[in-house]
């Protein structure tokens, strides 16, 4: 057997061990009852019902299509069936009297024909609720036979691709001289989102897309051990230096920010809008009923005093739900199972009708906030993302904030997600699985839901007598122009309470000899260094400026920064985790400014840096570095 075939085995076993087994239970016997499923337009449709009834028993049999679309029965007694094939969002079909032998295998083919619109999509659900659901429940006094039921294994090539799936392009921060560019501006970044999308690929044995990788985002991931902040400030300031992992000629300037905690007690009452989307595309098992199950999640969260609105979208926009109290936990969460898929998306409409709803039952002094849950697939009314941006734009002006939460794959938007979310005044996050909810609503809900600073704006002025160049790792689609600083009109990100806020810059000292870009001799002036940056100890300064959740004038924070000359040996372990995410994204990336990392050296300085490690984060880490090491061997 060759190595790369067993390494290929390794990793199925990895990830996919124990499902894959009882995946593959079915195989054991004869096959009695195979087919297909798919959508009138002939798409595979996976996670759909399918009952077979036996006429002269009226003994039920059940199983499930997998990701391709494909059901199997093993050794069905022999007589006749009738099947019936039924999904949500999805008219059910019905055929009766299907003949099933003892050793002859019958193969069957069903297209389902989608509901076209949020009125059948209700009409459905209401009649769901009578009968306990499509395809749910023992009809009639019939019996359902477990023992036949087929759990479907999450093999690796049944994923759908990712033919469809848009990023923006992202172009890397470059080394900029200190001299001729002492400024560096950009606004803070709290999301998550590209973490979590990188992680369903990596599991799924891919490289994520090179766009797909946003290195901030990766970063902020996890929580670190900084400082807590002093009853003046909303937020510390936490700074460390030391050499750089991946070019020992290079420094590393890590910049930390922890958010203030809040008290269960200190808590504003929430008027919480949940704007759900319920088209078509949102029926795989991994979009609206994983999108259900997290809803679910942030419900028992709430206290007695917030509030929640369930509006939805498909080919129309709908309230499910007008405002109700948190108390009434049982009908919020009643309204959420109804949830069904189907028909074209009107996002452009939900996210009107949403605003009009967090407006209409407005609470002064409270959390305002919508919560966007769609993978970000509109296609009618206002549906491009520069349209939905002004609207969002407009409306966070009465102070009503959006978090987006993007699910699924293949068609996924992950760019109009990130911009509506950074125009909205608030966070974006993905959710691959149930556990990614949990940390979300959860693990982080105060961080996810309060926002403790707005606007939040970083600036560096570099010594130029310390340093000779610098990069920002990471951040590329939120750098400022340096009057944007002072700017209060300018937007920039929020910090929710108990967050941190890490960002990472790569040092060149002054006095290397490594080449830069540079430009050419000024005609009218000269840049010179004062003799008091020679003087001065200090490597660089550190600016802030935010505003109050509900405030319009900014405050300004500075914070010097001194080189103690701390060898990476000795840095602490937020440093070396820091570095370590930064440097794997840079792999994914294929980054020119790699440098000598390797998976294996990342390996080497997270498991440095792990530190206490509560739920587990940094431990998952490190087993996707090591599954990547995996695929990279695979791949040559």
């Amino acid at each position: 057997m060759s190595k790369k075939t067993i390494i290929g085995i390794l990793i199925s076993m990895f990830f996919f061990g124990a499902a894959l087994l009882s995946g593959m239970s079915w195989a054991a016997g004869h096959v009695s009852l195979k087919g297909l499923v798919t959508d009138s337009q002939g798409n595979v449709l996976p996670g759909v019902k399918i009952i077979a009834t036996n006429t002269a028993t009226n003994v039920q049999y059940d199983t499930v299509s997998d990701s391709k679309g494909h059901f199997f029965f093993q050794e069905l007694p022999a007589g006749f069936y009738d099947i019936k094939v039924g999904m949500a969002g999805f008219k059910t079909v019905l055929r009766k009297n299907i003949r099933i032998g003892e050793a002859k295998t019958v193969t069957l083919e069903f297209k389902l024909k989608m509901l076209g619109s949020l009125e059948d999509i209700t009409l459905v659900a209401l009649e769901e609720a009578k009968t306990g659901g499509v395809l749910g429940g023992v009809v009639g006094g019939v019996r359902k036979k477990e023992a036949y039921w087929q759990p479907v294994a999450p093999y690796p090539s049944a994923y759908p691709k990712h033919d469809t799936e848009e990023y923006d392009r992202i172009y890397e921060n470059r080394y900029l001289d200190a001299l001729n560019n002492p400024l560096s501006t950009f606004s803070i970044d709290v999301d998550t989102a590209s973490y979590s999308n990188i992680r369903r690929f990596i599991k799924n044995n891919q490289f994520p897309l090179k766009d797909a990788v946003r290195i901030e985002e990766m970063i902020n991931y996890f929580s670190y051990d900084y400082l807590l902040p002093k009853k003046k400030y909303p937020f510390s300031i936490n700074t460390e230096i030391s050499s750089c992992p991946w070019n020992q000629e290079h420094h590393l300037v890590h910049i930390g920010l922890q958010g203030k905690k809040l008290e269960t007690k200190q808590l504003p009452p929430s008027n919480l809008v949940f704007l759900l989307d319920v088209s078509g595309s949102m029926q795989s098992p991994n979009k609206l009923p994983l999108l259900r199950t997290a809803f679910k999640l942030l419900v028992r969260e709430l206290g007695e005093n917030d509030r929640v609105s369930i509006a939805v979208y498909a080919g129309a926009a709908g309230l499910v739900l007008p405002s109700t109290s948190a108390r009434q936990k049982d009908k919020i969460i009643e309204a959420i199972d109804k949830l069904r898929a189907g028909g074209s998306t009107a996002g452009g409409a939900g996210i009107k009708l949403a605003y009009k709803v967090a407006e209409d039952n407005f609470i002064e002094n409270g959390n305002n906030r919508i919560i966007l849950a769609t993978d970000g697939d509109f296609n009618i009314g206002v549906s491009s993302t520069s349209a939905l941006v002004r609207l969002v734009e407009e409306k966070r002006k009465k102070g009503i904030f959006l978090t987006t939460l993007g699910f699924g794959m293949g068609n996924y938007k992950d760019g109009r997600m990130e911009q509506l979310a950074d125009k909205g005044n608030g966070n974006y996050y993905y959710i691959d699985n149930l556990l990614e909810a949990k940390k979300v609503f959860i693990d982080d809900m105060r961080g996810t839901l309060f926002t403790i600073a707005k606007d939040v704006k970083i600036q560096i002025e570099f010594n130029p007598a310390k340093v000779k160049a610098y990069r920002l790792i990471g951040y590329e689609n939120r750098m400022l122009e340096k009057e944007d600083f002072a700017d209060d009109t300018k937007d920039a990100g929020e910090l929710g309470a108990g967050h941190t806020v890490t960002a990472l810059y790569e040092i060149i000292p002054y006095g290397s000899k490594e080449d830069i870009p540079g430009i050419d001799k000024l005609k009218y002036q000269e840049t010179t260094i004062s003799p008091q940056a020679f003087k001065s100890k200090e490597l660089m300064t550190v600016k802030l400026r935010y505003k109050e959740p509900d405030g319009e004038k900014s405050k300004l924070i500075e914070h010097p920064l001194v080189d103690k000359h701390v060898k990476l040996d000795a840095a602490s372990e937020n440093y070396k985790f820091s570095a370590a995410v930064a440097a794997f994204g840079m792999l994914l990336r294929d980054s020119d400014y790699k440098g000598d990392s390797t998976f294996e050296s990342v390996l080497k300085l997270a498991r440095e840096g792990k530190g206490k490690d509560f739920h587990g984060y940094r431990a998952e880490f490190i087993k996707l570095v090591e599954m990547c090491s995996l695929l990279k061997d695979i791949n040559k």
